[in-house]
């Protein structure tokens, strides 16, 4: 299985460098086959810009693919502001993220929340990449892998399957702090992770686990080559091209 190198953009960038980044990561895969070889990529631009980012990818064998940070709780109708999965799937989006924590934090998106989201996603068409994580306090009271425990099963929606889910572990900690979980720690929540998810799937090692948290290409190689890191969600280092594309190729 390849590794799935996602590149969350979060609220950054013009319309203009949203598509020289597309470009030069793609140039960037271009000129290194091997890399494709090894990695699937995915991108995460702003809804704004999922349109040039869309232009930029006209070739349907292209190695990049792209989704959405999110979607919303409804199908469609009177809610303003709001993008519906329906909607990003009509974009041609292949993925969409649920339950980052920056979502559950700022927009207060319950378990719940966030498994309504993942059905609609899935009943779309869409892959979903559900985000799991502990904060800090809760790490240092032992309690994180009751935390995450609980996020996996209360996150995932009935129609969940080892086709149309990948798990991201994303220590709150360790989003754009500076701060990365050591190898020690990544493997042991992920294996957590993978024994979970056999409660779960018949073939629970074909759903991939993403780490997300400062991964950088300083620190990538140690953590991709870690057990049961199938690849990362990557923040500010994917709006650097040369960045996000050192860290593919350290796997």
């Amino acid at each position: 299985m390849k590794k799935l190198i996602a590149g969350n953009w979060k609220m950054n960038g013009s319309w203009a460098e949203a598509r020289i980044l597309t470009e030069k990561i793609l140039e960037g895969i271009a000129a290194d086959k091997g890399v494709a070889d090894t990695c699937e990529f995915v991108i995460f631009p702003p809804f704004v810009h999922l349109g040039v980012v869309k232009e930029s990818l006209t070739d349907p064998d292209s190695p990049l693919t792209y989704g959405a940070q999110d979607c919303g709780l409804h199908e469609n109708g009177a809610y303003t502001g709001e993008v519906s999965a329906e909607m990003i799937r009509d974009f041609a989006c292949e993925y969409v993220i649920v339950g980052h924590s920056e979502r559950r934090e700022y927009h207060h998106e319950t378990n719940e929340i966030v498994k309504q989201k993942a059905a609609i996603a899935d009943s779309n068409g869409l892959k979903v990449i559900i985000c799991v994580g502990e904060k800090e306090s809760e790490r240092e009271a032992g309690q994180h892998k009751e935390v995450v425990g609980a996020q996996l099963v209360e996150s995932m929606p009935e129609n969940a399957s080892v086709e149309n889910t990948v798990i991201a572990y994303e220590p709150v900690w360790a989003i754009g702090t500076g701060k990365t979980a050591s190898v020690d720690d990544v493997r042991e929540m992920h294996g957590f992770i993978r024994q979970q998810l056999g409660e779960r799937f018949e073939e629970p090692e074909r759903v991939r686990i993403l780490y997300g948290g400062s991964m950088k290409p300083d620190n990538a190689r140690d953590l991709l080559a870690t057990d049961n890191v199938d690849g990362g969600l990557i923040g500010g280092a994917s709006l650097d091209a040369e960045a996000f594309l050192a860290i593919a190729k350290s796997a």
